[in-house]
């Protein structure tokens, strides 16, 4: 589809607002600076808005390219196709559309459970891969009993978490992000209106839950990789008051040749907590 320059001051410096139908559905994603690709996957509860800071950092040494994954944000929203694969599949159409068939993949939180699926299943896409605080499916503790996260099993309860944050969506998103994050104001009010007024739109909530129900499949595909080695290059930022090791501990089973350092000061958030650190490792990696 043709380019689109969204006269938005959202995006970043010299940054342009793109549509591509890809995989069935209606993909949007935002793109600045040059040299090779980098692709940018976030998380719940935000868009690609999730990236913008970091975009504007990386944008003299790489084309970056953030999605909104789908059904998030400006991208279409399907009644079904949150399982992971399917969100794998529009990711690697996405490359071969802008990135030539090729790209470095950076991902955290769900969008790392997508980069993960991907790197499994399209590794042909993948030059390296970079996941951020995000755990492999499977490996989540959603036991709260035994210091599990509650809200995996509240996101994945039909229509309940729908019925109780409905006219509340910027309050529990906001209160989220400040439970998650060690340093609590490091994402911005404006980044959490921004992310909460996609989400508050109709059916923004479900879209949002769905990747959360989907989590059973993914688990189960995940464990169907048993015995699989991962051969690119692999860089796992766990934040110490985060995931911590776990990620790196999941990936040590499969990656080949794994790089791993913990964001000392930070929580889930490390691209917002720790912006210098984040974006010195990203470099150093993706430029060796």
């Amino acid at each position: 589809m043709a380019l689109r320059k969204a006269p938005d001051a959202t995006l970043p410096k010299g940054g342009t607002s793109q549509f591509v139908q890809i995989n069935g559905i209606r993909l949007h994603y935002v793109s600045t600076g040059s040299g090779p690709a980098v692709i940018l996957l976030h998380g719940w509860p935000q868009t690609w808005f999730a990236w913008r800071a970091t975009m504007e950092r990386l944008s003299s040494h790489f084309t970056v390219i953030a999605p909104d994954l789908r059904g998030v944000g400006l991208s279409e929203r399907t009644p079904t196709g949150y399982d992971k694969r399917t969100i794998a599949s529009d990711i690697a159409a996405l490359i071969g559309h802008a990135a030539g068939g090729r790209a470095h993949v950076v991902a955290h939180d769900m969008g790392g459970k997508v980069a993960y699926m991907l790197a499994n299943l399209h590794p042909e896409s993948v030059e390296k891969l970079v996941l951020v605080d995000c755990l492999i499916p499977g490996t989540e503790n959603m036991d709260a009993l035994r210091g599990g996260a509650w809200h995996y099993g509240f996101h994945m309860a039909p229509e309940i978490p729908e019925m109780l944050t409905k006219g509340r969506e910027r309050d529990y998103i906001a209160a989220q992000i400040r439970a998650w994050s060690y340093k609590k104001d490091a994402v911005s009010e404006m980044a959490i209106s921004e992310f909460a007024r996609h989400y508050a739109s109709p059916g923004g909530m479900t879209v949002g839950f769905a990747y959360y129900r989907a989590l059973r499949d993914d688990a189960a595909l995940a464990a169907s990789f048993e015995g699989r080695s991962i051969d690119m290059p692999v860089l796992a930022i766990g934040g110490r008051h985060g995931v911590g090791t776990k990620l790196a501990d999941a990936l040590s089973k499969q990656a080949r040749d794994l790089t791993a350092v913990i964001a000392e000061d930070s929580g889930h958030f490390v691209a917002d907590e720790m912006p210098d650190f984040f974006c010195d490792q990203l470099k150093r990696f993706l430029v060796a």
